[in-house]
């Protein structure tokens, strides 16, 4: 699981990282620089976001899962890009986030190729909301992206905008990653537009008790997901891939 040194989204990390491990698989992660990645401070604490607080800041299940997250010895210790380039991997996991610190991220070639190998060797792949931006980033040797041909969904435009809409007048941009939305810049990396899958409308998050709640969209061993509304779902689906291929 790579991550950016800051401004990850919590929960899109930490659910998936703590179901991974319940069912006793190892999750190593990488940053830049081999340091301990440090989440969106404003998504976890909800300063800044006024009355928006607690329909903007993650919700307790995320929270909580971080908090596991950040006590796991592992999570202290984690691979640069560069190290992480060299390693043998069973599955690869692209969490999200929108502030500045995840560009980086996103626009690491080291990180792209490594998800360009992870397509080719077919293991399992997810990503849930910006983190489909980096996989649709990679590029097959013939040049297209690795989502050329594949369904996918990602944060939608709706959902972007929206949430921009709601908080530009005091947090300017903060929900504006890039100038494109990140439907738009995955859209175009597909092979048809109807390839992109925006989902039922995402009006209540999902929970451990009720994952269905989310929506996922799996293309053979790729699995997408939209937001951290999606994240239980997500986390369910893609452990249920590496359970998979570990039985095969």
């Amino acid at each position: 699981m790579p991550l950016p040194s800051r401004d990850f989204d919590p929960t899109e990390a930490a659910v998936p990282w703590l179901e991974l491990t319940r069912r006793g698989h190892q999750v190593r992660f990488a940053t830049p620089d081999g340091g301990i990645a440090r989440a969106d401070p404003r998504i976890l604490h909800g300063k800044g976001f006024g009355p928006l607080k607690n329909l903007l800041r993650a919700d307790a299940h995320g929270r909580w899962a971080y908090q596991a997250l950040l006590a796991d010895p592992v999570f202290s210790t984690p691979w640069n890009y560069e190290q992480a380039a060299t390693q043998q991997i069973d599955g690869l996991l692209l969490p999200g986030g929108h502030a500045p610190g995840m560009r980086p991220y996103l626009e690491s070639t080291i990180l792209q190729d490594i998800v360009t190998r992870a397509f080719e060797a077919g293991i399992p792949v997810g990503a849930i909301c910006h983190g489909v931006v980096l996989a649709a980033r990679a590029p097959t040797r013939g040049g297209r992206s690795v989502l050329f041909g594949r369904r996918t969904t990602a944060l939608t435009k709706s959902q972007e905008l929206t949430a921009w809409a709601l908080t530009a007048a005091w947090l300017g941009d903060y929900y504006r990653t890039y100038p494109e939305t990140v439907q738009s810049e995955v859209t175009g990396a597909l092979a048809k537009h109807s390839d992109f899958e925006t989902g039922p409308l995402p009006i209540r998050r999902d929970s451990p008790g009720h994952p269905e709640c989310g929506f996922t969209v799996r293309d053979g061993n790729y699995l997408s997901a939209r937001w951290p509304g999606d994240a239980h779902r997500f986390a369910a689906d893609f452990a249920g891939m590496l359970d998979g291929c570990g039985n095969d």
